[in-house]
């Protein structure tokens, strides 16, 4: 949903720009070279540098490790940038950033999910990051998913809750005046933005948004289970854990579940 670039020398951060969406197979080619332009241009402006200057880069997207997204990655950012270009997975940059070469899992929960992890020999392992209409469990899709579902049930169960303040904030982000146009808006094709929810999920106190809530953080606590239980397994260690994006960020009730 949005592409940060960071500017640094050897020892310091000079300088950070954000722009648009760049997955490209969410956003297309266009859209993903806009964003990569414009951040780049931005952070290398806040720096004080050119494109030019710059000596190496590496770019962490999602899905972008793939053979076929990396070369065309490499393409776009080398139509700004020199020489060497590294495209690697989100998953890969969040792993460095929190433990460096050493072993742990981390967990992200933005948009997507993933938890990732390396053992003490350097095996690395994946679980979940199957994408938003398969997976995904915990994330801000998943959140804004879920808590249309459990509120159509509990409707269901008893009409008031179509005159909940949870059920009037879902209504106001997508600018709707009825459960049914939720229902129908939810059921759309293309898929609408679920993630759009989430802060509305986030600011209620309702028992329904709440417990979607916990409930995503036990599904994203499950998935760096399954990255710890397989790569090491049988162990009684202790093994180090990271969380990063905007739904641990925004959402205690995420974090302390987890």
């Amino acid at each position: 949903t949005k592409t940060t670039c960071a500017v640094g020398d050897e020892a310091t951060l000079l300088a950070t720009a954000t722009a648009g969406a760049s997955n490209i197979v969410r956003v297309g080619e266009a859209t993903s070279r806009e964003s990569l332009h414009t951040a780049i241009r931005q952070a290398c402006a806040a720096a004080g540098i050119t494109p030019q200057q710059v000596q190496g880069t590496c770019i962490g997207g999602a899905g972008a490790a793939r053979p076929e997204l990396a070369r065309v990655v490499r393409e776009t950012i080398a139509q700004l940038l020199p020489a060497p270009i590294v495209v690697v997975g989100d998953m890969e940059i969040a792993l460095e950033a929190v433990f460096a070469f050493g072993p742990g899992v981390v967990v992200n929960a933005g948009t997507g999910s993933f938890a990732y992890g390396r053992d003490r020999q350097g095996r690395t392992l994946r679980a979940g990051g199957w994408g938003f209409a398969i997976g995904d469990e915990g994330s801000a899709h998943w959140i804004g998913r879920s808590v249309i579902a459990a509120l159509l049930r509990a409707t269901d169960r008893d009409a008031k809750t179509a005159e909940s303040r949870l059920a009037e904030s879902l209504l106001q982000t997508w600018q709707l005046n009825s459960l049914l146009d939720l229902a129908r808006r939810a059921n759309s094709i293309p898929p609408p933005n679920f993630a759009a929810l989430f802060p509305a999920t986030i600011s209620s106190e309702d028992r329904i948004a709440q417990d979607t809530l916990k409930a995503a953080g036990k599904e994203l606590a499950e998935l760096a289970a399954t990255v710890i239980g397989r790569l090491f397994p049988g162990e009684q260690v202790h093994v180090p854990a990271g969380i990063t994006g905007g739904v641990f960020r925004h959402s205690e009730v995420v974090r302390e579940s987890f």
